[in-house]
């Protein structure tokens, strides 16, 4: 009898072992992980894409992959300042970031920037799923929208100057990969101009390794403006690629040297 019922529990412990081998059979295996573990995997990512799309996969990796230890929010519908990692504009997150954070933009409405600096490396992302979706718009009267002089990533967003420049590049290799750059149309637009560097060197369609100043221009809409980029110096506008999508037409251009 007793035997019988070993027997009986072992074959109920099998059962039950089966079951819960097929149940888990479907948990990827980097989910047993805790959150501490699987948020320091997450900070080895590039911002973008990478980083980006685990915030796509689930909920607990959206929260997760857009913590503030990893992120800075901009964001001006947020009341509550004290919450760590949300500021209330542009201007403030960036004097308070560490070189090598990321500042993620909040999606809907427009975000008012003007001369803003950038002297440490930072990359600049758009919250929503097309650029069009987050905005920085540069006021009349301003020199550009924003100044760079380190490295810079800006993605996934639209830049507006009324007057001026969008993007002011003095120094550094900065990327502008999927983003949308306006600026004033007929009659103002020998005013103004999408892109200026006053840097030395050159600006490039693919990313390339340089320890010197550079501009990477990737799948960005320019609009308006003189000219898509002015440069001081010796550089010139050359091998310039346009791809027409429906109303839209998508640049890719070199400036280089002669």
């Amino acid at each position: 009898m007793e035997d019988e019922e070993k027997i009986n529990s072992e074959r109920s412990t099998k059962r039950f072992k089966s079951k819960t081998m097929k149940n888990n059979s479907f948990i990827a295996p980097i989910n047993y992980l805790d959150d501490g573990c699987l948020m320091h995997v997450f900070s080895f990512l590039s911002p973008i894409p990478d980083r980006y799309n685990t915030a796509l996969v689930c909920h607990r990796w959206n929260y997760l992959a857009c913590h503030p230890r990893l992120w800075l929010r901009v964001d001006q519908s947020v009341k509550d300042l004290s919450e760590p990692g949300v500021f209330p504009d542009l201007k403030t997150a960036v004097s308070v970031a560490r070189p090598g954070d990321t500042i993620l933009i909040a999606a809907g409405g427009s975000h008012p920037v003007s001369n803003i600096q950038i002297k440490k490396q930072l990359c600049l992302v758009g919250g929503g799923e097309l650029p069009d979706e987050t905005t920085l718009i540069c006021s009349r009267g301003s020199d550009s929208a924003l100044e760079f002089l380190s490295t810079c990533k800006l993605a996934n967003l639209t830049v507006k100057a009324e007057l001026g420049c969008c993007l002011l590049h003095r120094s550094g290799r900065l990327t502008i990969d999927g983003c949308v750059l306006q600026c004033e149309t007929n009659p103002l637009d020998f005013l103004s101009c999408p892109i200026v560097s006053t840097a030395r060197s050159c600006i490039t369609s693919t990313p390339m390794k340089s320890n010197g100043d550079s501009v990477t221009v990737l799948h960005t809409r320019i609009e308006g403006g003189a000219k898509a980029v002015l440069t001081s110096g010796d550089l010139l506008l050359q091998r310039v690629r346009v791809i027409y999508a429906r109303t839209y037409l998508y640049f890719w251009f070199d400036v280089d040297h002669q």
